[in-house]
């Protein structure tokens, strides 16, 4: 072994640990533990809680242990809020937040920074932060909670503005700026706090524009029938106070909810035509502000009244027209009259009004025009009725074979249709069926079988050339379509049982997917019964049962000034509480639900 003077020795070690600590000086220390301690709030100005705040005291200052950013401005929110939204800077390791204009005399102000605020390195979000204070001698010390949904679906409203008001007006809303607010979180709950013991009107509006004012051209809105008080006082261990984490789903659920307020979107009042569209030779259609359209008349100058089709659609603010005269091509300009209640906007009442509108044929349908010369280039539905037909063995005892056309029909021979039923032998044989004509769309037509199919069957339904003529006077072309009853066993079967029924509306019951936007199946009904949902396939299901009280067979909207709620839709609860059904493999599952109890 070679041997060193304990002299060069120590000069090399120190050589390697100055090598060491000049390399990369500019480069922080790596590895150790990642950092996941959120900021620690060291001191506020004004305090929680301080009385006889200067109302020229327009900032509140945050000041932390390490640098930190505000990660989303929009969650900072002051109660009551003021003409413009609340803004911050950073000054080291300060936030500070300052209000446009002088503050009230003798008021509770509330500050809530909500999940704004984070650490500048990691990110690492400081957990809530509210911060209330007086102009007054005292700081208001009541609260109250809500939860805020979507009308039809239920779903949360994140992010709506919950205000609490003090008049007399029922326009308030459209006027003032509330008394008091607070933000629905991700779970639509809010918590309007250290507010006054009195009554108030309480709204729930999505406040697209942030002025903190309902605008009723864009935005949603929602309201409690009755005057409003709270009950409770804020306090320390109160969980409807804290700020929890959106992804707890226990605790976000064990919250207590005083007021639940339903967002819808609210029909105008005001009735006048929006749009107008000329979508081919002899279609077009016209739209309105407003739903129920009042027509009293429509005609083509030109064209006789009895040539002309209309349809509106569900809610009666969009009409269809089609001109039903044979011809094939028509004037590259059309003068369409319509008669109906337009709102005069001085009088502010709807009044009989005509208005004559162009519809005028695009260049694109003008070019298209000369292809009726040349049949290479002609479209189906230059040579033919152009339909469309669909079964569905899930749903085929409910909706049978399915005919969509193009266009209205002006000559059909249902009774030249042909259906056959084929055993599991496959042998044919002839079935009688019934024609049931849509009611809602008059180009849709539904053939159903007289005897239900059975399990192990097939059913086809012929159509032969020739039997339909839509206004384009040209002829079917021939189709096959079949269908059978689903064949798995694995799938399922639901018996809803519906009982306690009013009689004095209808009910509409669906099968929804799992993420409810999809109906599987539908059945609307007025007495006790039991509905029947089969080949369920596993996985899982809500059922949306909604209360048509003006029985047309959609859930109608709310209006605000006439404290007209939207028409309620529900979701059946189990009894833990989960509104969604877990349907397992090859199963029978019965199901009570006690309409009186869920709609009271």
């Amino acid at each position: 072994m070679r041997h060193y003077p304990v002299a060069v020795l120590c000069t090399l070690l120190f050589s390697v640990i100055f090598m060491k600590s000049c390399a990369n000086t500019t480069t922080p220390p790596s590895g150790g533990a990642k950092d996941t301690i959120p900021p620690v709030l060291l001191y506020v100005e004004p305090q929680n809680l301080a009385t006889n705040v200067s109302r020229d005291k327009g900032y509140v200052k945050m000041t932390f242990d390490e640098y930190v950013v505000v990660k989303t401005a929009s969650d900072i929110f002051l109660s009551p809020p003021m003409e413009k939204k609340p803004v911050h800077k950073i000054r080291g390791k300060s936030i500070i937040v300052s209000f446009d204009g002088k503050l009230d005399s003798n008021r509770t102000y509330v500050l809530d920074m909500g999940q704004s605020v984070a650490d500048n390195n990691e990110g690492n979000i400081y957990p809530g932060f509210v911060i209330a204070f007086s102009t007054g001698n005292t700081v208001d010390s009541m609260y109250l909670t809500g939860t805020v949904s979507d009308c039809n679906t239920l779903a949360p409203f994140k992010g709506a503005t919950v205000g609490l008001y003090i008049s007399d007006d029922d326009s308030v809303v459209f006027k003032e700026r509330p008394v008091a607010a607070a933000k629905a979180d991700d779970w639509g709950f809010f918590t309007i706090r250290n507010i006054k013991d009195t009554l108030y009107r309480m709204y729930a509006f999505n406040d697209l524009n942030n002025d903190n004012v309902f605008n009723p051209e864009s935005e949603e809105v929602a309201f409690i029938d009755s005057l409003v008080r709270p009950t409770k006082v804020v306090a320390d261990n109160i969980l409807e106070l804290f700020k929890l984490d959106m992804k707890d789903t226990l605790a976000c659920l064990t919250r207590q909810s005083d007021y639940e307020l339903a967002m819808f979107k609210e029909a105008t009042a005001r009735q006048y035509l929006v749009n107008k569209e000329r979508t081919g030779e002899k279609t077009f259609y016209i739209t309105f502000s407003a739903p129920y359209t009042q027509i009293d008349s429509l005609w083509f100058e030109g064209i006789p009244q009895e040539k002309v089709i209309t349809q509106f659609n569900d809610m009666e603010d969009s009409l269809l027209i089609w001109i039903n005269d044979g011809s094939k091509v028509q004037p590259d300009s059309l003068w369409l009259n319509v008669n109906y209640m337009k709102t005069d906007d001085s009088l502010k009442i709807r009044v009989p009004t005509t208005e004559r509108i162009g519809m005028h044929k695009s260049r694109a349908m003008i070019q298209d025009a000369k292809r009726y010369k040349r049949r290479d280039e002609m479209k189906a539905e230059d040579t033919a009725t152009v339909y469309k037909v669909s079964a569905n063995g899930e749903t085929f005892d409910q909706d049978g074979f399915i005919i969509d056309f193009t266009f209205p029909l002006v000559e059909a021979k249902f009774d030249s249709l042909q259906m056959i039923l084929i055993n599991p032998r496959q042998e044919e044989s002839p079935a009688a069926y019934t024609v049931v004509h849509d009611t809602m769309d008059l180009r849709r037509y539904r053939i159903y079988p007289e005897q239900p199919l059975q399990k192990g069957y097939e059913c086809q339904l012929k159509i032969p050339y020739g039997v339909f003529f839509d206004i384009n006077r040209m002829p079917n072309d021939s189709s096959k379509t079949k269908v059978s009853l689903p064949t798995s066993e694995d799938l399922s079967t639901l018996y809803l049982s519906l009982k306690e029924m009013s009689g004095e509306c209808r009910y509409i019951v669906e099968l929804m997917n799992e993420k409810r936007d999809k109906a599987i199946r539908r059945y609307e009904i007025r007495t006790d019964t039991t509905l029947v949902f089969p080949y369920i396939k596993e996985g899982m299901y809500s059922v949306r049962i909604t209360e048509d009280l003006n029985n047309n067979g959609i859930v109608d909207t709310g209006i605000l000034l006439e404290k007209k709620q939207p028409e309620k839709v529900k979701f059946l609860e189990l009894s833990d509480g989960n509104s969604l059904i877990t349907i397992p493999p090859a199963m029978e599952i019965e199901q009570e639900v006690n309409i009186k109890e869920m709609f009271k």
